[in-house]
């Protein structure tokens, strides 16, 4: 990877930290508890439930992300960043760039 494209998946890896902590934001709004006292009907009250279960479990997915992410930029000068922890081959700039928090390549990551 050169100095180029390691200075740009870290401007990449910095906004997409800034993109997912918003999201973290507007999904722990969208977690609160439904509270009984709420006058709003039976039905709608089933789905508000569902739409809180399913908030939750992209809230989760992205505080992972959120997680890797930030692992990724503290490791982005390390000169094993972009080697694949499996089969030790480079990651491609293209996979890195999508998905900057990747440890593994697209051939080790299928498997």
């Amino acid at each position: 990877m050169t100095k180029e494209e390691r200075a740009e998946l870290k401007k990449r890896i910095e906004e997409t930290i800034e993109k997912t902590e918003k999201e973290l934001s507007y999904l722990e709004d969208a977690t609160k508890p439904i509270t009984p006292e709420n006058s709003i009907g039976r039905v709608s009250r089933m789905d508000a439930i569902n739409n809180k279960s399913v908030s939750e479990v992209a809230l989760r997915s992205a505080r992972k992300k959120l997680s890797n992410l930030k692992i990724a930029l503290h490791n982005i000068d390390n000169p094993t960043f972009g080697i694949c922890s499996n089969c030790k081959r480079p990651i491609a700039p293209a996979r890195l760039m999508f998905m900057p928090q990747s440890t593994r390549c697209v051939r080790c990551a299928d498997r």
